[in-house]
């Protein structure tokens, strides 16, 4: 996935190399809040504005082939799955996941304010 253009509102390419891992962990997320969605649900989170030049800007969708990549993806390692209206949502294993990772991070934010307001004490 090195040549690939994210929306034909863009003009290249992503320049982070990761940037497949964060749009499938921005997937995640959405998913987490939001529900069941779909290949067009991901294109139109994703979508942005497109500049013609001189004439008015007009929204335009995210590449489809890299949101259903994306969702092949987090499908492939089991933390989505199809669901039976349509679209894919999280499956308990993904949810048990994302909330794992989200106490660590949460976890790991009051031991650094802990020991900050500890150092602000020492002086």
């Amino acid at each position: 996935m090195d040549i690939v253009k994210t929306s034909k509102a863009k003009d290249l390419g992503p320049v982070n190399s990761d940037w497949f891992y964060v749009r499938c962990a921005s997937i995640l997320r959405r998913m987490y809040h939001r529900g069941p969605i779909g290949v067009g649900g991901v294109k139109k989170i994703f979508g942005s504005r497109k500049r013609n030049g001189v004439c008015p800007s007009h929204y335009c969708r995210a590449d489809g082939a890299v949101s259903r990549r994306a969702l092949q993806a987090l499908e492939h390692i089991k933390l989505i799955e199809k669901h039976s209206d349509g679209g894919r949502k999280l499956t308990p294993q993904g949810q048990r996941d994302l909330d794992r990772i989200a106490s660590q991070i949460v976890a790991t934010s009051r031991l650094v304010a802990k020991k900050e307001v500890l150092s602000i004490g020492d002086e």
